[in-house]
């Protein structure tokens, strides 16, 4: 298997090539208006054979981008974009659209064939105030000719002054709408494709608001005759584990395992809370998920 490269556009963003194969650009300075709460995010993103597996702020959700760190309900602020959801009064737009600044790295590095990138963000209140720090590490390493791997490990500190729970729309009142962390949104063409874990395989209703430790998604490519495979794993020592999901096959594809989803999770002033996710990229069918999951996890 070839080493992966590095490609670098100071203040702006991280490309990582596999050969010819841009794997995927992590934009850590967004240029995106403040109703989409601001936040690094990747995309496009590919499989080793160059098809692409995200999607970039699409109509109906502007804020969804490629695979991001979004949290819509953060004590009374939103780090997910667009309106809160307030209990009654169903989404309202409020003045509360956080940003998640970047810092500096830490880290860029490219060795024995893999890559890191760590660096450290300010989660900044709509109003200006320092709410969370975070150190944010981000890797990725070829798992075999037809498959790559990426981590997702990060670090929030509380340092808003005041204990600080985060939850989602379900903990606020929003049956089975628990959405909130990872979050990838998956291309126009997957709609309809399968969700699978180690129970089975089904549609995002069927799917939604259960727990487990992986879920992956299944879908086909347009102008193409293919399929590709997107799985996350959620680390075992990850707050809420194994966590329920937020997951879509219809309306659009997305994957999110979700640790507020119908619990919040309180952060003491000062304190921090860490979780750590694996995600395989693969040119794959749905009935290859039990291995990648299998060759992810060992990897994490």
């Amino acid at each position: 298997m070839s080493d992966l490269d590095i490609r670098h556009d100071i203040d702006s963003a991280v490309t990582v090539i596999d050969g010819g194969t841009e794997l995927f650009r992590y934009v850590y300075r967004p240029d995106s208006p403040q109703l989409e709460s601001p936040k690094p995010y990747l995309h496009p993103i590919r499989t080793r054979a160059g098809r692409l597996v995200s999607l970039y702020r699409p109509w109906d959700h502007v804020w969804h981008k490629g695979i991001a760190l979004s949290l819509p309900h953060v004590g009374e602020e939103n780090f997910w974009g667009g309106p809160t959801y307030v209990h009654g009064q169903f989404y309202v737009q409020l003045e509360n659209n956080g940003t998640q600044r970047h810092r500096g790295f830490t880290e860029i590095d490219s060795t024995d064939g893999s890559v890191r990138l760590t660096h450290e963000l300010d989660w900044i209140t709509q109003v200006g105030a320092a709410f969370l720090t975070e150190r944010r590490a981000i890797g990725a390493r070829l798992l075999s000719s037809e498959a790559w791997m990426l981590t997702f490990d990060t670090e929030l500190r509380n340092v808003s002054g005041a204990d600080i729970a985060i939850g989602s729309p379900t903990t606020k009142g929003r049956e089975n709408a628990g959405y909130g962390g990872l979050f990838w949104r998956g291309p126009r063409a997957f709609t309809g494709g399968r969700l699978v874990t180690a129970e089975g395989s089904g549609s995002g209703n069927d799917m939604r608001g259960r727990r487990h430790e992986w879920m992956g998604f299944a879908g086909r490519h347009d102008d193409i005759d293919a399929a590709s495979l997107v799985l996350m794993v959620d680390d075992p020592s990850n707050p809420h584990h194994p966590p329920q999901w937020f997951a879509r096959s219809e309306e659009f594809a997305c994957l999110n395992p979700a640790p507020f989803f119908s619990e919040e999770l309180t952060v003491p002033d000062g304190a921090a809370v860490r979780f750590r996710y694996g995600i395989g990229i693969a040119d794959m069918e749905a009935d290859a998920a039990p291995d990648l999951a299998a060759a992810v996890r060992s990897a994490l």
